[in-house]
């Protein structure tokens, strides 16, 4: 959530930012500025209207020491109506600051400077793309056939059990799932990262806190008679973990890693693109969280890139990293970089992780702060994020990349986990 007060002081230069969103700010900026406006006229009439009644009962003291019965009741009466008057304000000032921040919640994050603009994903920056590209040779198969071709995944069995998107892993299919989560989780743990296992389950005030809630309301499956959310992301239970928190300094950053299934309703996803593993409803991911002082949120950022570069170079993965442009950007993003890997056999790039910087935007609605040691005034952390990496992609590229005669070749990373060479 932006600050109110940056919003306040700073109009223009808000929804000159948010454009690079292709998001039209104007309505929602003038209308929290009046509503704010609102708010403070009735607070102030509420707090004069308890000053003079304040006044008043000190006045009945005196009376009351003087002898002056009569006078002492008659202001005794009006403090009662002052008391009248100021409790129905408290309505109105609750209504108006609900509203308020129903329409702060609307706002999107503003972009980094150096985010481009753009309309869509055909927009986004190059920022690194490897040497060589593997071409495909005539008898290539694409994932979801090799898939059936060594009985790994059963599309079908998912389709029977819940529906489209959710897969059943078989015999070594579900081994290397296994392997990749392994692998992702201790290369995590080396880079410094906690281990944390979290609910998949989440509240509303989660979901608002990282900001998926009301954003992507339409996109998380929800479980209506308890009120709860299932996760999009582990992000969302890890960050809140510090939620209504005021950390010291010293304990920055904060660096966790999970593994947790995923679960999105990807509503209006059709076609080609969502074919064997490409699209799901369900699927599994490790992710990255860091909690950082401002001043160094964005070396952590590069930090976070450099260490899922090195997660897919290990992995032998052709790989490229995108800047997103201010309309591929998400909503709670300052600045993201997405990975893609290559698929071979279907001859396109892949989305496998999007790193991102939040500022101070999720640390608003989570009213996350840290305190310096020995000041008692506190500042706001900045947050960000990191998939390292999402599995079904990963899993499509590695099965099609790694095709030959004999089989499919593992990575050697992986040979431990799998205890073989070859899925044959």
């Amino acid at each position: 959530m932006l600050n109110l007060k940056f919003i306040q002081e700073n109009k223009e230069t808000v929804i000159e930012r948010l454009a690079v969103k292709n998001f039209d700010a104007r309505h929602l900026v003038e209308k929290i500025i009046t509503l704010d406006g609102e708010r403070k006229k009735i607070q102030q009439l509420s707090e004069s209207k308890q000053a003079q009644m304040n006044s008043i009962a000190r006045e009945i003291g005196a009376l009351m020491k003087n002898g002056k019965k009569e006078e002492a009741e008659k202001a005794r009466l009006e403090t009662t109506e002052l008391k009248e008057e100021i409790a129905a304000l408290v309505p109105q000032l609750n209504a108006i600051a609900d509203e308020l921040t129903e329409v702060l919640l609307r706002l999107p994050n503003m972009p980094h400077s150096s985010v481009p603009r753009g309309k869509s994903e055909a927009d986004n920056q190059i920022a690194k793309i490897v040497e060589s590209i593997p071409q495909r040779h005539e008898n290539d198969l694409p994932h979801w056939e090799l898939a059936k071709k060594y009985n790994l995944i059963d599309f079908e069995a998912g389709v029977k059990i819940t529906g489209a998107g959710f897969p059943v892993y078989k015999g070594l299919g579900a081994r290397l799932q296994r392997a990749l989560i392994h692998f992702f989780l201790e290369e995590n743990i080396k880079a410094g990262y906690e281990e944390i296992m979290p609910p998949l389950i989440v509240n509303a005030d989660s979901g608002y806190g990282t900001g998926q809630l009301p954003d992507k309301d339409g996109q998380m499956y929800y479980v209506n008679e308890d009120k709860l959310y299932l996760i999009p992301t582990a992000e969302v239970p890890v960050t809140n973990l510090y939620r209504d928190m005021i950390l010291e300094g010293e304990q920055l950053p904060i660096k966790n890693t999970a593994y947790t299934a995923c679960f999105r309703r990807e509503a209006g996803s059709y076609g080609k693109d969502v074919r064997g593993l490409n699209r799901l409803h369900q699927f599994d991911k490790v992710e990255i969280v860091q909690i950082t002082k401002p001043e160094i949120s964005y070396e952590a950022l590069d930090g976070m890139v450099k260490h899922v570069e090195s997660l897919l170079v290990k992995l032998g993965l052709p790989y490229r990293i995108v800047r997103l442009c201010g309309g591929d950007i998400s909503f709670t993003s300052a600045l993201t970089y997405d990975f893609e890997v290559f698929s071979k056999a279907q001859e396109k790039w892949l989305e496998v992780s999007s790193v991102s910087n939040f500022e101070d935007f999720q640390a608003n609605r989570l009213k996350l702060r840290y305190r310096t040691k020995g000041e008692k005034k506190t500042n706001m952390v900045h947050t960000l994020n990191g998939s390292s990496l999402a599995l079904p992609r990963i899993v499509a590229a590695l099965l099609e990349n790694y095709q030959c005669a004999e089989g499919i070749r593992v990575p050697e990373v992986l040979q431990p986990f799998m205890g073989t060479e070859l899925i044959k």
